[in-house]
This record gives structure tokens, C-alpha cells and sequence, in this order.
């Protein structure tokens, strides 16, 4: 049986954060238990009796991931003195269009598509709660009046959809130039907008 605790061992811990190291490297479309279990010096049977399965092992590795671009959007939780919509937007591209995040990037696109097309497997339900986690959080940095309004939740809506719409353009061309210019035009209509409503 796999281990199912809330407080996983430390060799748990260990081999999960080599694999995720590894899935960065290599994606997870062509994951293999065997080579995974080699390149980080453990073997298939304890991998198996960790998680499961391939397929436990992939959730886990889902939720590892999950839990870095969580980290990244908690910084922007301010209730108490909200962002605002525009501020936070710069801010996570300024995070999504840097290089060394590209690897991150990848793997999230690559299961976001998987959990699209796969809605049953380790994949399920992926991409619904990314969009969740986003637009969440994006609704905490709009003031409480805009969050709680319509065209507060169809701004938030289009900015997620940028954001994600320039990211996949980034990954693709790895064109940062462009991309960035047009999230910041992007950002200007948004602006006018907001001033538009004051």
C-alpha cells in the first residue's frame, strides 16, 4: 500500500522532490517508472510502494507543482490593503516571463493540456483548479466594491486569460520581447478602464 500520510517520511519527501526535479527536465508525457527510478537512485518498487502507482506518482508531482505557483500567488494576498488588478497582473508576468521559470512553465502547460484531453486520469481536474487558484487570487487584490461585482469578475476572467494566452505564446516562441509589450498594452486599456469607472 502506498503511503497516504499527511506527513510524509523524510525519504518520501527526498524522492518526491528528485522526481519533480527530474519532471522538470524531462516533462511527464513520456514518464517512465523505471529510468525515473534510476536517475534518482531509488527503484520502481519503492517508488510503487510510496505512491502507488505511475499514476500516484504523477499526482503527487501535479500537486508539487501546484504548490510553486500557489507559493507565488500567496505574495499578492492582501486583503486588508488589496493590489489592485493592475499592479498584480505586472507583477505575475514580471514572474511568469522570467527565465529561469521556464522549466516550471512547461511542466504546468503540459499538464494543464493533459487534464483537458485525459479529464480521468492523474491529470483530472488540474487545469479547473489552477484556474480556481488564479482567479481567487486575482479577486483579492481587486478592492472589495470591484471583486464583488460583475465587471470585477469579467476583468479578473480576462486578465487570467492574458496571462495564460501570452505565458503559452512565451513557451512557444520564447519571443519575451513581443509578449511582454503586448501584456503591457494590455495593461494600459485596463487602466483607462479602471479610470473609466472611477
Amino acid at each position: 500500500m502506498p503511503s497516504k500520510s499527511a506527513n510524509p517520511s523524510a525519504r518520501q519527501t527526498q524522492l518526491l522532490e528528485a522526481a519533480y526535479e527530474y519532471a522538470l527536465a524531462h516533462g511527464l508525457a513520456d514518464l517512465s517508472l523505471r529510468p525515473l527510478a534510476e536517475a534518482i537512485g531509488s527503484s520502481t518498487r519503492v517508488l510503487m510502494f510510496l505512491f502507488g502507482n505511475k499514476d500516484g506518482l504523477v499526482r503527487a508531482l501535479l500537486e508539487r507543482a501546484r504548490t510553486e505557483e500557489v507559493a507565488l500567488l500567496e505574495h499578492l494576498r492582501q486583503a486588508d490593503r488589496p493590489a489592485g488588478l493592475v499592479p498584480a497582473i505586472e507583477q505575475v508576468w514580471t514572474w511568469l516571463s522570467a527565465g529561469e521559470h521556464r522549466s516550471l512553465l512547461r511542466l504546468w502547460a503540459e499538464a494543464y493540456a493533459r487534464s483537458l484531453v485525459e479529464p480521468d486520469g492523474p491529470w483530472a481536474g488540474f487545469a479547473k483548479s489552477t484556474v480556481d487558484d488564479w482567479l481567487d487570487v486575482l479577486a483579492v487584490c481587486q478592492p472589495q466594491r470591484e471583486r464583488e461585482s460583475e465587471a470585477g469578475a469579467h476583468q479578473r476572467t480576462l486578465a487570467l486569460a492574458v496571462l495564460r494566452g501570452a505565458l503559452l505564446d512565451l513557451l512557444a516562441t520564447d519571443d519575451e520581447h513581443r509578449v511582454t509589450a503586448a501584456v503591457r498594452q494590455q495593461l494600459v486599456l485596463l487602466r483607462h478602464q479602471h479610470r473609466g469607472n472611477a
